[in-house]
């Protein structure tokens, strides 16, 4: 087996810089009202002379101007939960350990590729989502962690290796049980590799069963008591605000973030999203919801974003917003939609399926039709808007603009399909009967036109082509 893992030593405070544009100082305390110390401090603040473990006074002390926030376990252990199942999509066996997690990567490599590549991809999801990491991969998974810890990168695949590898950590780098840390070094016992030599009987009678249990699950020799992190199927996801907004620009940032996140997270379950919901939550009042539904499932973060953004912009808000709320209790399968090998479309053109979504955002879901057919075979009468989960297949060539009632057409036309007679109506005396041609104008416009039958003049315009 080959176990990766995703050391993150700044989870806390990542969690709370990627909500954030600017990089003022700004500290996260813990502890006791009256003795609240430093547990994370963010560059611009570590610039300033604040340290891991200062009392908080002493750091207004010397920096007037400091964002404190209280440091939140719960809301780290969400940020862990997360990433976890972002490492999904690379794994079906994930697990969490203190400020890691670990994923087994064995099975994964016939699909996603040998181990260089993967960490690449690892590092790139981990970057892009803000949270800065160490990796390392072993053949146990408390190996990689402690192997994480003492050198980024670092990859042993065998576990000769890996023994050699742990003989040179430092004991206070070894993660094993505290008190058995603190005493070993007044034996002179400073390194893993003098603590794996030793006997041990002796071990056992001075530190007790569990350090050698730790030294078993460190080297293989047996389990990993590992419980297996399965992602839930709901999503609820809440960001803070740090100010009271009071107009819907400024929501735009964390409602990208949102929905990158959304679909990272989607990505991990192999999974989409066809409807969601965003709860802007205000002091007093209750909270104002904007429904987010598209035509198919959808796992894009653009598609996603924009989709959310063009809903939210259209929100007239009743009070200033406290803080963003993303549900979506429904995350169905997604299927990648087919692309031709050769696709000739220009590199910034959508997909049809992201338009529409764009344009229904914007517009309103009733903006925007798809057409399926009726029983009268006359284009004016032989079309009608179709419910989002109704396919409809045209056997035959039609434009995308179809005209309320035909126009004269005039100029020097290019016939480039056609005829197709249409002789219909009779039960209801508005026969129609008509020669139907795809006609190219002078401009280059691709239009639907008809004439009399036997017939080239007298043209009469139908419908435009996309």
């Amino acid at each position: 087996m080959l176990w990766a893992c995703l050391s993150l030593p700044h989870l806390a405070l990542d969690g709370v810089l990627r909500r954030r544009i600017d990089d003022a100082p700004l500290v996260l305390v813990d502890g006791p009202a009256n003795a609240r110390c430093v547990a994370a401090a963010n560059p611009s603040a570590q610039a300033a002379g604040l340290y891991v473990g200062q009392r908080l006074s002493a750091a207004q002390a010397l920096l007037a101007q400091l964002e404190v926030i209280p440091y939140d376990a719960a809301e780290e252990d969400r940020w862990q939960r997360f990433l976890a199942g972002v490492a999904y999509r690379y794994s079906s066996q994930v697990a969490l350990l203190p400020q890691a997690i670990v994923l087994e990567i064995s099975r994964s490599r016939s699909l996603l590729g040998d181990w260089p590549k993967m960490e690449r991809n690892l590092r790139r999801d981990l970057t892009e989502l803000g949270f800065r990491h160490r990796i390392a991969a072993a053949p146990t998974p408390h190996a990689a962690q402690v192997l994480a810890g003492v050198n980024d990168g670092v990859a042993v695949l065998s576990r000769e290796v890996m023994q050699r590898a742990l003989d040179a950590v430092p004991l206070h780098q070894s993660r094993l049980p505290e008190h058995a840390v603190e005493a070993l070094p007044r034996m002179g016992i400073r390194r893993l590799g003098q603590l794996l030599h030793m006997p041990r009987d002796g071990l056992q009678r001075r530190f007790g069963a569990g350090l050698l249990q730790h030294i078993d699950r460190l080297l293989g020799d047996m389990p990993a008591g590992l419980e297996l992190h399965v992602p839930p199927d709901a999503v609820d996801w809440r960001i803070e605000l740090s100010h009271e907004v009071e107009n819907i620009a400024s929501l735009v940032f964390p409602l990208k973030r949102m929905t990158g996140d959304l679909a990272a997270y989607l990505s991990g379950r192999d999974g989409g999203v066809q409807r969601f919901a965003l709860r802007l939550e205000h002091r007093e009042r209750t909270a104002t919801e904007v429904a987010v539904g598209m035509l198919a499932p959808e796992r894009d973060a653009n598609v996603l974003f924009e989709a959310a953004r063009g809903r939210l912009e259209r929100v007239q808000l009743p009070a200033p917003v406290l803080s963003l709320r993303l549900l979506a209790d429904d995350l169905p399968g997604f299927v990648p939609a087919g692309r031709d090998l050769f696709d000739e479309r220009p590199a910034n053109a959508l997909p049809l399926e992201q338009l529409c979504e764009r344009l229904r955002a914007r517009l309103g879901d009733h903006a925007v039709y798809r057409w399926a057919a009726t029983t009268d075979p006359r284009p004016e009468r032989s079309q009608r808007i179709a419910r989002q989960d109704e396919d409809f297949i045209e056997p035959r060539v039609r434009p995308t603009w179809l005209l309320d009632k035909p126009v004269p057409l005039r100029g020097v036309l290019r016939i480039l399909a056609g005829p197709e007679r249409l002789e219909t109506g009779w039960w209801d005396d508005e026969a129609v009967r008509r020669d139907y041609y795809m006609v190219e104008t002078e401009q280059g416009q691709r239009a639907w036109a008809y004439c009399a039958p036997g017939e080239q003049t007298g043209w009469m315009l139908h419908g435009w082509f996309a």
